[in-house]
């Protein structure tokens, strides 16, 4: 079966007895046309309808021959799934739900489209559910249902609608990047591979709210920028608001952080929301200015946006816009983050995918209104 969304084609439902060609590397697309009996350099023209031309179906691989192509078929398909559902903000941000990959049953995660002027980031999930749990967060509420393949993180970017939009990709939606790293960090090596999107490791950033081993591989293995959620310098409050504190507490994040280089291509951003009366005053101001010593990095400071059954006060934009001042005049650059989508719960902390994980959610083709 398939069907039309943005002007694309796609196949509606996963055939259960195909492969997913989406998520392999030249060298595993090799193994595959190797054992079909198809030359070599097929592997890398498949890689190029698959990540350049951004094809859905085999049959549009039309530099294979069309017996290859059968022969492919049989056993394989691209194994992109356009989103089921879509919400519009009033600011533009579009939310998109996208089927995924499941031994369990049908689960869905959710995407984050944010057009801003010149840029257009994209902020991608990478499990359905988390593990972490952190107090201000809706995702952590439903649990952790799964980690998403390559393949299941790359559809969120291939069978995007504006794709050919996009500047910049963070890995900010639900789930923890550390937590399914080796997805990750596959999705980044497409991302940027001369053969695959050919993008600057700049323009994609992973966040984490550090998870010991994984953080290192991380800053090992990829190029690419991270972010870490701080959210409070102290060790007490912190174990409060983020469990994870307690496996890797936040001044073993930031000796690790040293060891590494920020001044040239990677950038390190720490994420901080700001909760009223909390973490905002200039006590803890001074006590960020204390930790991050020395380290190449940047602040990004978040508004909360309230939780169902959470309760933490938000921070006004006067103590933020001071807590941003005193960071800015002690050397570490500081940006408020501007507040996207939380009419739709797109914002950050609101992602969650637990109401349509318990319902018999059936794939439909919404309506995408014009602009």
């Amino acid at each position: 079966m398939t069907a039309i969304f943005g002007g694309n084609l796609y196949l509606c439902s996963m055939n259960a007895q195909k492969k997913r060609l989406l998520g392999l590397t030249p060298t595993e697309l090799k193994a595959v046309v190797g054992s079909l009996g198809m030359p070599a350099f097929t592997a890398r023209q498949i890689a190029q309808w698959l990540y350049v031309k951004h094809v859905n179906t085999i049959d549009e691989m039309t530099n294979l021959s069309k017996q290859n192509r059968a022969l492919l078929a049989e056993q394989y398909e691209v194994g992109t799934m356009p989103p089921i559902d879509c919400q519009r903000s009033v600011d533009g941000t579009i939310k998109y739900l996208f089927p995924v990959e499941a031994d369990n049953g049908q689960l869905f995660v959710e995407t984050v489209f944010i057009p801003d002027h010149d840029r257009a980031t994209l902020c991608v999930s990478c499990q359905v559910g988390c593990k972490m749990n952190c107090l201000f967060c809706q995702t952590g509420k439903q649990g952790w249902n799964g980690n998403l393949t390559v393949a299941d993180i790359l559809n969120q970017i291939i069978a995007l609608p504006e794709i050919e939009q996009l500047t910049n990709i963070v890995f900010m939606g639900q789930g923890e990047p550390m937590d399914n790293l080796d997805a990750v960090l596959g999705v980044c090596k497409i991302m940027t591979a001369d053969w695959g999107f050919a993008w600057s490791p700049k323009r994609i950033t992973v966040s984490s709210v550090g998870v010991r081993g994984k953080l290192k591989r991380f800053l090992d293995e990829s190029p690419c920028h991270v972010a870490i959620s701080m959210h409070s310098p102290l060790h007490e409050q912190r174990l409060s608001l983020m469990p994870a504190e307690k496996a890797m507490p936040l001044q073993e994040t930031i000796d690790l952080l040293r060891q590494y280089d920020f001044t040239h291509q990677r950038r390190c951003s720490f994420e901080y929301i700001c909760f009223g009366g909390m973490n905002d005053s200039p006590a803890f101001a001074r006590e960020i200015v204390r930790l991050l010593e020395g380290l190449e990095c940047r602040v990004n400071l978040i508004r909360f946006h309230e939780i169902p059954g959470v309760d933490l006060p938000a921070s006004d934009e006067k103590r933020m816009e001071a807590l941003r001042d005193y960071l800015t005049h002690h050397g570490i650059t500081t940006t408020i983050r501007a507040s996207r989508g939380q009419d739709i719960f797109a914002a950050c902390g609101l992602l969650s995918t637990a109401r349509q994980s318990n319902q018999s959610h059936q794939p439909h083709l919404p309506h995408l209104p014009h602009n």
